[in-house]
């Protein structure tokens, strides 16, 4: 059960592409809700009375401007060459209580959410197959403008934003009850007690039994935006409170920005509940039945006991025809980028081979032959640097769409941050649970990377897939078996992809930690003889596979001569002074740090093996990334050999502190380089 509605009413603004069904669902739901305290809105249009469509005011050009002069409108907007508006009275009955519904665009959404605290966005969908047969069945449109149709794509709502879904995948009876659902859960405002336990990484929130019923599940948004998913455990000791409270443990408080009050949507059960039921029992699922699945995850429907279960299943079994629904799925849940540019490169690395900081001496390379290159890359998660960290020191990594656009234009390419421009909420919900579990398969990175690199728009992928003792994939073979799969799912986003299988027997490059790759990586583009010749020749292969994807070099033998010619003449050098110059000057700037310890080896040998993982640790024990100067610099490769006291490892550590940490780690490792032989 959940509390009577409370003043302010909630405003409903119902959205959806066309053929989803918007105008049936909300006739349905109108009729039911006769008696209750619903308003649903007329909308007043620049269209004839009596005109095919909703039911609406109709008004001329000449008199809507002039209603809109005197500010009779709440909104206005322009579609289709009509103009649109919903009644300022509207204002009054949310003020007295009254919900409003109303059918609206998604475009409209972020300037209502200046205007209305309490809006809900209800997004109505279907599969595109169903939206095709409504829009031909209307007998208005030929099959290209259906198809046009379907492919027009919106921005999608602004974070902060309260929203719920309904799929009307069904009958029309189905999806009036599911919309019923939504709309009879309105917003609550519940005053933020402090709950004296902690529940450690469980979401839960107290309330009395009168307010909320023990498992619902809620998703609270402070005035700020910050927005949290809480399942309701009872608590007795609330006294004799008419308005609805919830107890919070002290991390919620926080993640809310210590707010008093809060917003509660109340989260239905996922509608996709059958199809979860089917994938447990092994059945496959198609394209559009995954997206159901995903968008209620999304939504909040699912507890994670549930997607657990679900990611159990999944990667238990996916071959590359459900790897292929499962990334079309998620490529649907976002708007696609459009780019004016014949071929849009890019290159992934699936990590884990410590150093390998090609990316900045790649993406300079190929924007200096003048192929557009949006890099999006990553932090630094449980290794001692990502891309975008490295990069940081070089230029601003923290881009939107539109700088990355810019800076496409301005240099070609750019290295930025994928947290603003490549953010995947559904990653954001599966990343929870997958890494403490340790659930993410081959298939479902496939599926996600992929996906990512569909919505960015990239038409050419080049994928670096290492192998060895240390890297993800043990050998060979299942390196390669990985590259297939990745080129036959990209094929089926309409993606060139070419997978290459690596070596990741060992670390590449000498520096391992941002501010030491940034020296590795200057001294390649420099041409500096004492630049990692293993960093050189990698960044070289891949920036030859990215250059064959042109018509104008073909062979990877020509392209590798260009990507050489570029290298070794200075114009990737400047390349990437452009590059950084668009982008714009770093915010931090750091060099090695002092604090030193040096390694040397107990006695003369061949290196046989270098541990990644513990090189990796050590790095990340000195300080690294978040201190970008720490981390520790490879002193010797395997095959070479080395005397008794030479130096193996040379430790940059953040502090004095950090640097015996490190010094006991490496008298507790049984040695992170193995020396045979004499």
């Amino acid at each position: 059960m959940s509390p009577a509605s409370t003043a302010p009413g909630t405003f409903f603004l119902v959205v959806g592409p066309s053929g989803a069904g918007k105008d049936t669902l909300m006739s349905g739901a109108r009729e039911a809700l006769a008696d209750a305290p619903y308003v649903f809105a007329r909308r007043v249009i620049t269209r004839p009375a009596g005109a095919p469509g909703e039911d609406h005011d109709a008004e001329t050009e000449a008199g809507f401007a002039a209603r809109a002069a005197a500010g009779e409108f709440l909104l206005t907007w322009q579609a289709h060459g009509l103009s649109y508006g919903l009644p300022g009275q509207l204002l009054a009955e949310l003020a007295a209580g009254r919900h409003v519904v109303a059918n609206g665009s998604r475009a409209t959404v972020e300037a209502l959410a200046q205007r209305l605290p309490s809006l809900v966005v209800v997004e109505i969908s279907a599969p595109p197959e169903v939206l095709a047969q409504r829009i031909a069945g209307r007998g208005r449109e030929d099959h290209a403008q259906i198809l046009a149709r379907l492919q027009r794509q919106v921005d999608p709502a602004p974070p902060g934003i309260l929203r719920q879904t309904v799929a009307n995948d069904s009958d029309t009876a189905t999806g009036i009850a599911r919309l019923l659902a939504v709309l009879r859960a309105p917003l609550q405002h519940c005053v933020v007690r402090a709950a004296p336990v902690e529940t450690g990484e469980e979401a839960v929130a107290y309330a009395h039994p009168r307010h909320w019923a023990a498992g619902t599940r809620l998703r609270l948004r402070a005035a700020t935006g910050a927005m949290v998913d809480v399942r309701i455990h009872h608590w007795p000791d609330g006294g004799h409170d008419a308005s609805p409270w919830l107890a919070l443990p002290a991390g919620l408080r926080q993640r809310l920005g210590s707010a008093q009050t809060v917003q509660a949507l109340r989260l239905l059960a996922p509608a996709s509940r059958p199809l979860w039921s089917r994938k447990l029992r092994g059945e496959r699922l198609p394209a559009h039945q995954y997206q159901a699945i995903l968008q209620d995850a999304v939504d909040g429907r699912y507890s994670t006991t549930e997607l657990t279960t679900l990611l159990v299943s999944i990667t238990g079994g996916l071959d590359a025809e459900e790897t292929l629904a499962l990334a079309q799925a998620r490529s649907r849940m976002a708007r696609r980028i459009s780019w004016d540019e014949p071929m849009v490169v890019d290159k992934h690395s699936l990590g884990g081979v410590p150093g390998s900081r090609i990316t900045p001496i790649v993406v300079p390379i190929v924007a200096a032959w003048g192929l557009a290159m949006p890099k999006a890359s990553s932090r630094a998660i449980t290794s001692a640097a990502g891309t975008a960290d490295t990069m940081a020191l070089l230029a601003n990594v923290d881009l939107d769409g539109e700088a990355v656009r810019r800076c496409v234009r301005q240099a070609r390419a750019c290295i930025a941050w994928n947290g603003r421009i490549s953010h995947s909420v559904i990653d954001e919900v599966m990343n929870r649970i997958t890494r403490p579990y340790g659930l993410e398969t081959a298939h479902w990175s496939v599926a996600s990377i992929l996906s990512k690199k569909a919505i960015a728009g990239v038409t050419h992928l080049v994928v670096d897939v290492p192998y060895g003792p240390y890297a993800k994939q043990q050998t060979l073979e299942q390196a390669q078996q990985l590259c297939r799969l990745f080129e036959q799912v990209g094929q089926g986003l309409g993606m060139q992809v070419r997978a290459l299988a690596t070596d990741g027997s060992q670390p590449i490059g000498r520096g391992i930690g941002p501010a030491l790759e940034v020296r590795d990586i200057r001294q390649v583009l420099a041409g500096d003889p004492q630049a990692p010749q293993d960093l050189r020749a990698k960044a070289l292969l891949f920036a030859a596979h990215l250059l064959s994807f042109d018509p104008r070099l073909g062979e990877v033998d020509v392209a590798l001569q260009k990507a050489t010619e570029l290298l070794d003449s200075g114009a990737a050098q400047a390349a990437l002074a452009r590059i950084i110059a668009a982008q714009g000057p770093p915010q931090v700037e750091a060099a090695p740090c002092a604090e030193v310890l040096t390694w040397h080896a107990s006695q003369a040998g061949v290196i046989s093996q270098v541990d990644g993982w513990a090189i990796a640790g050590l790095a990340r024990t000195a300080g690294a990334p978040a201190h970008p100067g720490a981390g520790l610099d490879l002193l010797c490769r395997v095959g070479e050999r080395v005397q008794s006291g030479q130096a193996l490892l040379r430790v940059h550590a953040a502090s004095a502190a950090h640097l015996e940490l490190v010094g006991a780690e490496l008298q507790a490792l049984a040695s992170p380089v193995v020396l045979v032989g004499h």
